[in-house]
């Protein structure tokens, strides 16, 4: 009999894969998964795309959306254009990482290009009006409860609603306003994050919304048996994402991703110098370089600092895959705690399969620590 997660949602077995990668979201799902695509990196004609192609890739299988529209940002209700959230960056702030730039031997023009937000305008309204013309079965948020008209828009196409939350207080804020399902995500998590570990608020926040909806355990699963663990504790299934970013289809950056296989559990750092909230990411000069050090330069608020840093740090990764060493020694990216069991490069269907099988091996562990 399958769990009741695994019957609503048409999977056969309840692991979630967030990647920014349509390839993995496909493989995962044609696996048995249930992959989900971040797309606020994307505009509205290429969401449409990516989603169109995995439409073309899955055969009807389920996958879902994320997209990050934030409680509070810089600008929000003052439907403001990306230049105008540009015009907010301080010229202090360019120049701080053009210097950044050229302590590590890279030329930079005098001014960094400071890049777009999906937070400008109405995009979120817009992908999220291009999420629902495709068949998913699921829309996630971060960052706080998701708009009114993502709840509403989710109703109305009978598609549920996730929230990602980091403490059981925003659990029952989440369940309050109508969200369908809860990403209890731990702070070893990849991304943006809080400060409570999985083990802890897996079991607070089941406590706390009582069974209203199902909870998926999310922060440094990267394992079948920690995903038994989580559903040990109560969980419905595991919500991952770093461990799909070393997958044969993933778009990591290949320097980037020789970092992660060598790294250990203890290179990784929660901080708001990409984003301008806390999200852990691998440590590298970069992040130390935005480190709340005495004189150091404080991060700008959601979303100018990603506007700021984000041109910058794909073209460092550009130039540390050719063999910069300043780039390399900057080069970093979104991963969580578990990345120091990430330690080879395998396709996502193998990944399905290890956790498939690591699971059941774990769930028989517990049965046998049982007296007859």
């Amino acid at each position: 009999m399958k769990p009741a997660i695994c019957e609503q949602f048409g999977i056969d077995f309840p692991l979630f894969a967030f990647s920014h990668c349509r390839d993995v979201v496909a493989a995962v799902t044609n696996a048995g998964g249930f992959g989900v695509l971040g797309g606020t990196a994307y505009t509205p004609v290429q969401l449409d795309q990516e989603l169109a192609w995995i439409d073309d890739h899955v055969g009807g299988k389920s996958y879902g959306v994320d997209l990050i529209v934030p409680a509070k940002y810089e600008g929000k209700g003052e439907k403001l254009s990306s230049a105008d959230l540009a015009a907010r960056i301080p010229d202090s702030y360019r120049g701080f990482v053009t210097d950044l730039l050229a302590a590590h031997d890279i030329e930079a023009d005098s001014s960094p290009r400071i890049g777009g937000s999906a937070l400008s305008g109405n995009t979120g309204r817009e992908l999220l009006e291009v999420a629902m013309s495709h068949p998913i079965k699921l829309i996630a948020n971060a960052l706080g409860v998701p708009p009114d008209y993502m709840i509403e828009a989710g109703k109305e196409h009978g598609v549920p609603v996730a929230a990602l939350v980091g403490a059981k207080e925003h659990a029952v804020k989440q369940v309050t306003a109508g969200v369908d399902v809860i990403v209890a995500q731990g702070t070893e998590a990849g991304g943006h994050c809080g400060e409570v570990t999985t083990m802890v608020l897996i079991p607070e926040v089941i406590a706390a919304i009582d069974g209203a909806v199902p909870v998926l355990a999310a922060g440094g699963i990267v394992t079948g048996r920690q995903m038994a663990a989580s559903v040990a504790m109560g969980a419905d299934g595991a919500w991952t994402g770093s461990v799909w970013l070393t997958t044969e289809e993933a778009e990591t950056a290949p320097h980037t991703v020789q970092k992660f296989l060598a790294a250990t559990s203890r290179d990784t750092v929660r901080s708001a110098g990409r984003t301008g909230k806390p999200a852990r990411q691998l440590k590298s000069e970069w992040t130390d370089a935005w480190l709340p050090n005495e004189g150091a330069q404080k991060p700008l608020p959601l979303p100018l600092q990603s506007m700021l840093c984000e041109p910058v740090i794909r073209r460092v990764d550009v130039l540390a895959s050719q063999g910069h060493p300043g780039a390399q020694a900057l080069a970093t990216y979104f991963v969580g705690q578990g990345v120091g069991l990430m330690t080879k490069v395998k396709p996502a269907r193998e990944v399905v399969r290890e956790f498939i099988e690591d699971y059941l091996a774990a769930t028989e562990r517990l049965s046998n620590s049982l007296p007859d």
